[in-house]
């Protein structure tokens, strides 16, 4: 799948789902816009997530009180008509595509077909790490893992229990080590640690910049994780975890 056949794909499943759901007069708005660092993710106890450094933006829709969240380097202010996400440039503009992707996870939300649309907060991604980890253990048994994606409170948890690497596209953290694990490039690197692990854990905030058709159809297990694929993981049928959003708590 290409990225052009990606986006239509998403595009062509949020139409029939707002027809089927009689969302489409002109009169149903959308609104969207950046949240502050705090908003979004609270007061964690780690302080090296990358949305706390100011690169990503957390963009938030709200559609008829359901709200649905995606990481973006290029967040964008919107209120108006369904009709007009519809018609976003998606391949061209960055702004355009997380504001879509934002949307869609708002109306899958609101119409019961994806969960986990909002992020955790405080304790909630280190709750969330936990338990990704005891369940690749439960599922997979001890799989060289290749986590695709800067996740701290992830490489802290799967970096203790399984043989890790990591790849990320931010040249800020590429070469760097994490808790004992080679932050790897997602370009340079990418082919040869596919080849090593035996289960990719892949962030969905891949599908923001398109990179999201690189990790699919490959020939061994691919789970993704993270709120910005909520909406689309059904649509596309993916493989998707989820432990912990802001309606839980923290244990």
């Amino acid at each position: 799948m290409t990225t052009a056949q990606l986006y239509a794909t998403l595009r062509t499943a949020l139409a029939a789902a707002l027809a089927e759901g009689g969302l489409t007069g002109e009169a149903v708005t959308v609104s969207a816009r950046g949240l502050t660092p705090e908003e979004a993710i609270g007061r964690p106890g780690r302080t090296d997530y990358p949305i706390l450094s100011g690169r990503e933006v957390m963009l938030m829709a709200d559609f008829q009180g359901a709200r649905g969240q995606a990481f973006t380097d290029a967040p964008v202010a919107f209120q108006g008509r369904l009709a007009e996400v519809l018609d976003l440039d998606l391949e061209g503009d960055d702004h355009s595509r997380g504001l879509f992707i934002a949307v869609l996870n708002a109306v899958m939300a609101r119409l019961g077909r994806a969960d986990n649309t909002v992020h955790c907060k405080d304790g909630g991604p280190e709750f969330c790490a936990r338990h990704m980890a005891d369940w690749v253990a439960e599922t997979y048994g001890a799989p060289r893992i290749a986590l695709v994606g800067f996740q701290p409170a992830l490489i802290g948890a799967l970096g203790q229990r399984f043989p890790l690497k990591v790849l990320d596209l931010n040249p800020d953290n590429i070469g760097k080590v994490k808790d004992g694990c080679p932050v790897l490039d997602g370009r340079r690197d990418r082919q040869a640690v596919l080849d090593w692990a035996e289960l990719v854990l892949c962030t969905g905030s891949t599908l923001c910049n398109g990179t999201l058709v690189d990790y699919l159809g490959l020939e061994k297990e691919v789970v993704f994780f993270g709120t910005t694929l909520s909406g689309a993981a059904p649509i596309l049928g993916l493989k998707r975890m989820c432990f912990a959003d802001e309606s839980r708590r923290a244990e």
